[in-house]
């Protein structure tokens, strides 16, 4: 197999990714590495690799880093119409590798990661569509999302997914909830919430489980909105979320499932797109069914992974 591997900067001196490349190399692959510098060269190099793709000269693009490369290298390669022998794979090293968690790719062991995409079957999976911006995993928004921007990054290294609590606990009093429409397929909805998340994938934030039922293969995304709380039942049930994820407030929660969703607000909305924070007051969210071939761990797609 030809593998193109994008490579964010600052894994580019791990010695697991120069080991994990040497045995797909030993097996007898080809692995070309292109290193990230400056914003902007992860799209790039997906580009140009799409286009190698349809030459033949690359059978697989794969994007080494965290969500956010993941979903740069993805969105952008797609963006590009890759050839459908064109497929695509995951080396996890993010803080948080959220999507690679959920699908079974083995983030503690690089090698078997990366081993992953020349062993590993390719599954066709969906992706999501923000006012036209592609993302992989999953979209929160409300309180929720102006807490994973506000994190400090230290403390993320530090506790992981707990510096999201802390810092949720801390910024409670100051943050209020956001007002919206929600509209979907034989779904409408309307009021005050803390928080929203609207899963391809099923979780964000360092392991929080937000969207438990979503499947990247259904073409629906999952939505799941916890609505405003009076007292301490809104610090309770927010900490709740983010301690245990969403089944901890399931009975607090409004749901749905459709292959579009739309938002209105008079006031702008706080909201992560794979990692990328964005403020708007309207947005509809597409799925693109079977949009993309990767490599992921075991059963990825139904309710064991």
């Amino acid at each position: 197999m030809k593998i193109r591997l994008i490579l964010h900067g600052k894994a580019a001196r791990d010695p697991r990714v120069r080991e994990a490349v040497g045995a797909v190399r030993a097996d007898g692959h080809v692995v070309e590495v292109r290193v990230t510098w400056e914003a902007g060269d992860a799209g790039r190099f997906a580009r140009d690799a799409v286009a190698d793709a349809h030459r033949g000269a690359i059978d697989c693009i794969v994007a080494g880093g965290g969500d956010g490369t993941v979903n740069e290298v993805f969105a952008s390669a797609l963006g590009a119409e890759p050839p459908e022998s064109c497929t695509f794979g995951i080396l996890p090293l993010g803080t948080a590798n959220d999507f690679a968690h959920s699908t079974n790719i083995p983030v503690d062991d690089l090698t078997a990661a990366l081993r992953l995409v020349v062993e590993a079957p390719a599954s066709r999976i969906d992706v999501g569509s923000l006012n036209g911006r592609v993302f992989v995993n999953l979209v929160s928004g409300g309180f929720g999302s102006r807490v994973t921007v506000e994190t400090d990054p230290d403390l993320k290294r530090r506790l992981g997914g707990l510096a999201y609590v802390v810092t949720g606990v801390t910024r409670f009093r100051e943050l209020s909830a956001s007002q919206g429409r929600f509209r979907a397929e034989g779904f409408e909805w309307e009021g005050s919430f803390l928080a929203l998340a609207i899963g391809n994938g099923r979780q964000a934030g360092g392991g929080i489980v937000l969207c438990p039922e979503a499947r990247l293969d259904d073409g629906l995304l999952d939505l799941a909105i916890l609505p405003e709380l009076a007292g301490d039942a809104r610090l309770d049930a927010f900490t709740q979320l983010l301690l245990q994820g969403a089944a901890a407030v399931e009975s607090l929660q409004v749901k749905t499932r459709s292959s579009w969703i739309e938002f209105d607000s008079h006031e702008a909305l706080h909201i992560n797109l794979d990692g990328e924070p964005v403020k708007t007051r309207h947005f509809r969210v597409e799925c693109r069914p079977a949009s993309l071939r990767v490599h992921l761990g075991p059963t990825p797609l139904n309710g064991t992974a």
